[in-house]
């Protein structure tokens, strides 16, 4: 578990100067070419799928990289991303959740005998749940544009109202919200998103940190094994 925790630190402290190195580079490239600049944008975006919202134009995202909203919310991420206790082996954090009633419970207690499809193909081997975060891209925030209006949350009420956005969605599986405390995010290293698979209080499947890393078909392809 050491090195784990160790890998941890050294991977963030390696997100951290690519990040930077990247804000750099693309404001420089914004200036000079700025053809190329939208290029490699557009790149990144298909990586984590942003260009295939059809709710977002270049125009509403791309602009959005390389500014300080981004390296403020990105270096917050990162910074709770350290208290992460999850890791593949060893035993699930057992962390606080609140349900879309507002009575508190814990994520364990949901282990019974793209995310959509996974839910309805995978229904008789697995339980789905989704743990509502921090807003990723609030209002006043590294925001988009149009995008959902919400602001970062203030309170569990406010967390619970971005929530209800999410289930007229229909995710097909409970969701609940992490507490105020983050205390979900940070120990799964969740922020901005993440996925996990768990069983018999362990944790047996890591995704990536989201979003580049953010991958459904790894996490189809785990679960397929598992029938």
């Amino acid at each position: 578990m050491f090195l784990q925790k160790l890998m941890v630190y050294v991977s963030t402290a390696g997100m951290f100067c690519f990040m930077i190195g990247l804000n750099f580079l693309l404001g420089i490239m914004r200036l000079i070419a700025p053809s190329l600049a939208r290029k490699i944008t557009l790149r990144m975006g298909e990586k984590t799928t942003m260009t295939q919202n059809p709710n977002f134009k270049y125009e509403d995202w791309g602009l959005t990289f390389a500014s300080m909203n981004m390296v403020r919310t990105a270096c917050h991420h990162m910074w709770l991303s350290l208290g992460q206790e999850a890791f593949v082996g060893g035993a699930a954090p057992d962390s606080p959740v609140v349900t879309m009633q507002g009575e508190r419970t814990a994520i364990l207690r949901y282990m019974r005998g793209e995310f959509k499809q996974l839910v309805e193909d995978f229904g008789d081997v697995a339980d789905f749940l989704v743990v509502y975060l921090a807003e990723a891209h609030s209002t006043d925030g590294w925001a988009f544009k149009n995008n959902y209006n919400i602001n970062q949350h203030q309170s569990l009420e406010d967390r619970l109202s971005a929530a209800r956005i999410l289930v007229q969605k229909n995710p097909l599986c409970p969701v609940v919200v992490d507490e105020m405390s983050n205390a979900s995010a940070i120990k799964y290293g969740a922020l901005p998103e993440r996925l996990y698979v768990l069983r018999a209080g362990k944790v047996v499947y890591k995704g990536q940190m989201g979003p580049w890393g953010y991958s459904p078909l790894e996490v189809r392809s785990f679960l397929e094994k598992s029938k």
